[in-house]
């Protein structure tokens, strides 16, 4: 594990882990579970969304988790790999479009092209569309962690990310995910 060095001390008397203990933790925190219990996309284009998220973000924590559902779907490190130069690469064309739309959203929203739109509405239906960019808000919490360099996660290597039934997510450190 690398060693925890944030690049801003957390507030004083804030909360251990990933959070002050603050009211807005809490809202943050219930935006998460909502999203993840409307989640009605395959988890591959989920997984694939929230990889680029991480990559974009530089989230130590989102880049050590796998969704362990997309992991049984396929996803592999050498799918990750393709995610960083995704127009390049063998990907199909459906997880490109929502590549783009979520490196249109979360570097510059107003930038969404009408080919783009075009695009992203001959793959997904509206409330595709409406989940993905749900999912893009939820995966992009961190960057005031990631700022602060307070997103250390407390294992080494890859561990398994999933949701229970009411958007609880479940961090497992089993095989499988690597």
């Amino acid at each position: 594990m690398n060693e925890y060095q944030p690049r801003i001390a957390p507030p004083p008397g804030g909360g251990e882990g990933m959070f002050y203990d603050t009211p807005l933790d809490f809202e943050i925190e219930e935006l998460a579970r909502v999203a993840m219990r409307a989640m009605r996309l395959d988890p591959l284009l989920t997984e694939v969304v929230r990889l680029r998220c991480a990559e974009y973000h530089d989230c130590r924590i989102c880049s050590s988790l796998r969704i362990v559902s997309a992991v049984a779907e396929g996803l592999d490190e050498e799918m990750r790999q393709k995610i960083c130069d995704y127009e390049s690469s063998d990907l199909d064309e459906r997880l490109k479009v929502a590549l783009r739309f979520t490196d249109a959203m979360i570097g510059d929203p107003g930038s969404l092209s009408e080919d783009l739109r075009r695009e992203v509405n001959a793959h997904f239906s509206a409330r595709e569309i409406a989940e993905i960019a749900f999912n893009i808000m939820k995966w992009s919490f961190q960057k005031a962690l990631v700022a602060l360099r307070l997103e250390q996660p407390p294992w080494d290597g890859l561990a398994g990310l999933s949701f229970d039934g009411v958007g609880e997510t479940v961090i497992t450190t089993a095989a499988g995910v690597s």
